[in-house]
């Protein structure tokens, strides 16, 4: 059985919330969950927030036991860019792109 929980339009680059996410794929939730407190980025928080929901709703919808849990899958998708502008020197215009994230992580029970 697998749960799933997904955090939408979070205003983090893909690129760094992917350096995070790679770190926990396919391990266990509790290790999983040490390891995102131990890590010292802006990422790592939203990503356990995600992760705390995904084992909730294992353990709520679906009646699976916490220690049995693994990462099934997790990955960062990117979402909307935000476009703004930065003056510049002689009159020019620069682009800033303010990306964001789509966040999913499945976890499931070892079978």
């Amino acid at each position: 059985m697998e749960a799933k929980a997904i955090a939408k339009g979070v205003r983090i680059a893909p690129r760094k919330a992917r350096l995070v996410i790679d770190l926990i794929r396919g391990k266990n939730v509790e290790e999983a969950d040490i390891i995102l407190s131990n890590i010292n980025k802006e990422a790592a928080r939203i990503i356990k927030k995600v992760l705390t929901s995904a084992t909730a709703n294992a353990e709520n919808n679906l009646n699976l036991d916490k220690t049995n849990l693994y990462v099934k899958e997790a990955y960062v998708n990117e979402g909307q860019t935000l476009k703004r502008i930065k003056f510049g020197s002689r009159g020019r215009i620069d682009p800033i792109k303010k990306r964001t994230s789509h966040i999913t992580i499945v976890v499931s029970d070892k079978k």
